[in-house]
């Protein structure tokens, strides 16, 4: 497998994505779900648990694309969260709806509040400082443990991975709440330590090869390592995959864009990360300047 020989075609197919996304992002803009938009919350107590299915006839009619949980220890309660800015009387109209279907009391409705886009901003700023820490954190560690390259090559592929996650929600209208923020920030961790893999392979290899041009080592490595990539990679997504399926919308809205983000990840660790560092060694070194010590 020769993947510094085709490394043009996949910079071009993930650079075709993330202008793809960026086209969508300035023309639709992201869905952004009501964590970041701010909207109306209300936490009812139905006395039993019924379908999510059941409590969409009644909210339907106020918002289609509301968010429905259960909580409590028994799921008897329902958080209902719109992007509608429903008043006091609106929201109170629409508890009425559940007390007479399902023959509620007043104190049924636990809590009731809107709130305003600040708090979606202010996750939105954490979760960018969380992301831009990790970042560089991996830049250093990588950096000491191996060379300031193949620190970059993990950084670009992290930002590819996120730019494409960001592409692939933009492009299909998915909504990004905290719950993707979270997805994110544990797919960055998840990502870095497929590229670690290959990166450790090809320092192992350029010190055994000496002789051998660095394509030839990177294929060899990725060649090593693909199929410890593959598997992990497999395993991963068979439980995430599980958890999508079976969750619940809260669960579901956390694992699909880990589903996204892993297959994203697996991708860039083999035909980014690699060849990036591929580039950046050839231009800053030549193969009779090497010194295996400093890798």
């Amino acid at each position: 497998m020769d993947i510094i020989k085709r490394k043009n075609t996949f910079f071009i197919v993930s650079l075709a994505i993330i202008l793809l996304g960026i086209i969508f992002m300035i023309t639709s803009s992201l869905n952004f779900g009501i964590d970041f938009t701010g909207g109306t919350l209300l936490q009812i107590n139905l006395d039993k648990k019924i379908p999510v299915s059941e409590v969409r006839e009644i909210t339907d009619s106020i918002d289609k694309d509301a968010d429905i949980i259960h909580a409590g220890d028994e799921k008897h309660e329902i958080i209902i969260k719109t992007a509608v800015n429903m008043n006091h009387e609106d929201r109170m109209d629409l508890f009425s709806k559940f007390k007479a279907k399902y023959n509620l009391k007043d104190d049924a409705l636990v809590s009731q509040k809107k709130f305003g886009p600040a708090i979606g901003e202010e996750i939105r700023n954490k979760a960018l400082i969380a992301i831009i820490i990790a970042t560089l954190g991996m830049l250093l560690y990588i950096t000491f443990r191996f060379e300031l390259n193949f620190g970059v090559s993990a950084v670009v592929a992290l930002i590819h991975d996120i730019l494409i996650a960001l592409a692939v929600y933009a492009i299909f209208r998915l909504p990004v709440n905290s719950s993707f923020v979270a997805a994110m920030l544990t797919i960055v961790g998840y990502s870095i330590n497929d590229t670690i893999v290959v990166f450790d392979r090809i320092r192992e290899n350029l010190k055994k090869m000496r002789k051998d041009k660095y394509e030839d080592i990177i294929n060899k490595s990725i060649s090593q390592t693909i199929v410890r990539s593959l598997n992990t990679s497999f395993t991963t997504l068979l439980a995430i995959t599980c958890l999508y399926v079976f969750g619940v919308e809260a669960i579901k809205d956390f694992a699909l864009p880990l589903i996204v983000g892993v297959l994203v990840g697996t991708y860039s660790s083999i035909f980014i990360a690699s060849p990036v560092w591929y580039m950046l060694r050839k231009r800053v070194s030549t193969r009779n300047n090497y010194n295996p010590n400093k890798v």
